[in-house]
């Protein structure tokens, strides 16, 4: 099968939906489909076959996307060489626009990804704008975008109510990302903390992702400062950058826990970022807006026990005691059960234990398995290609 992937954003990118869709690739190509992706040029060096760079312009109040011209992808995507089997969008961008209208074109079924609840994130980059006329305008662009093509995948079962509270028709399926098979190879925790300058026996709570407003970083930070109070070597790391990087430094000195927290910025993910799930007693997260939280997973994929909100995605894949506990929507309480794992080395090595057991649950071929379905039901031919894609200039 010939499937075409279309984003506005990718790797260099780092972000949930550039790993769904690296995660997706890799697995289509494994099981000897022909895949190309087209996606934003960064200004990156690295060449990857089959992967189309588009080039376009910074984005206000978030340099590091990328804005590209519908036009301009339309005529990337009109050049590209052969028939595809399937075309599947990942992002409501130009990548929306332009693919549904290459698919029309072209005669083939269309797919897209719901990925982000953009509801709960408008309002964090366009402040001078209502909250309530943001979220309406959120919810009646994602309407008329869904209702206008075959399929539509939701990473979880929260996101896919989401989209029918908002009057989509069309069929949804949901089907996660999964965890690839590396994530489960066991990263180096004494060497991350070497290399940090942390000591063994420090008690580290670690969060990874994007520092973006929608994130809720700072109900960790209110965290931090109660569990510094029972356990005061307690040590917050975060992994990531984003727009809300300042505010947060800001809100750390003022709350008095600057000198319990390091930003780490972005962590290569081969390398670096599973030494540093390692190397954590606790994974701890709180965002209200995610699709699915892939970094829970990851983090149970490396043994680290998750203390969690349960909101939105994340309640497809929190199970309360299989690698996790999950917390209220409040900071004491939440708090609470972070302390008494840093504090009880038995209940944290028996959460661990289930984390590894539960996360295998999460394969991602099965996943990828799963899409293949979905495209042969939205009218790809259930066939695999036997012959490489011609190359891309």
């Amino acid at each position: 099968m010939r499937v075409l992937l279309i984003s506005d954003v990718y790797f260099p990118r780092v972000n949930g939906v550039s790993t769904s869709i690296q995660t997706l690739r890799g697995e289509l190509l494994k099981a000897g489909h022909q895949v190309t992706l087209v996606a934003p040029d960064y200004g990156q060096t690295d060449v990857e076959l089959d992967i189309v760079r588009v080039p376009g312009r910074r984005v206000p109040f978030d340099p590091e996307d990328r804005l590209i011209n519908p036009r301009v992808l339309r005529r990337h995507l009109e050049q590209l060489p052969g028939r595809f089997d399937v075309a599947h969008i990942h992002t409501p961008f130009a990548a929306h626009a332009a693919g549904k209208a290459y698919a029309r074109a072209q005669g083939i079924p269309v797919v897209e990804t719901y990925h982000t609840l953009f509801e709960e994130y408008f309002y964090h980059y366009i402040p001078f704008l209502p909250h309530t006329w943001l979220k309406a305008l959120a919810r009646r662009i994602s309407r008329k975008q869904c209702n206008s093509i075959d399929t539509i995948v939701s990473p979880s079962g929260p996101m896919r109510q989401a989209l029918r509270d908002y009057g989509v028709t069309t069929p949804i399926e949901i089907i996660p990302t999964g965890l690839p098979a590396p994530a489960f190879d066991p990263g180096d925790g004494q060497r991350f903390r070497a290399a940090r300058g942390i000591p063994e026996g420090q008690p580290v709570l670690l969060f990874v992702g994007r520092v973006a407003f929608e994130k809720n970083i700072g109900f960790l930070l209110r965290v931090l400062g109660l569990v510094k109070q029972s356990v005061p070597d307690v040590l917050l790391l975060v992994a990531g950058e984003g727009p809300a990087l300042r505010r947060l430094k800001r809100h750390a000195r003022q709350w008095g826990v600057a000198d319990r927290i390091r930003f780490m910025g972005y962590l290569d993910r081969h390398t670096e970022l599973p030494d540093c799930y390692r190397a954590a007693d606790l994974f701890v997260f709180s965002s209200k807006t995610e699709t699915q939280g892939l970094v829970l997973l990851e983090a149970m994929a490396q043994g680290t026990p998750v203390v969690a909100l349960a909101e939105m995605g994340t309640k497809d894949v929190l199970r309360e005691g299989q690698g996790c506990r999950i917390a209220e929507d409040d900071p004491a309480n939440f708090a609470n059960l972070a302390v008494g794992l840093l504090m009880d080395v038995k209940a944290r090595t028996d959460l661990a234990d289930s984390a590894l057991v539960y996360a295998r649950e999460w394969s991602s071929q099965h996943m990828a398995e799963r899409m293949v379905s979905l495209y042969e039901r939205a009218g790809a031919p259930a066939m695999l290609a036997l012959t490489p894609a011609p190359a891309l200039s």
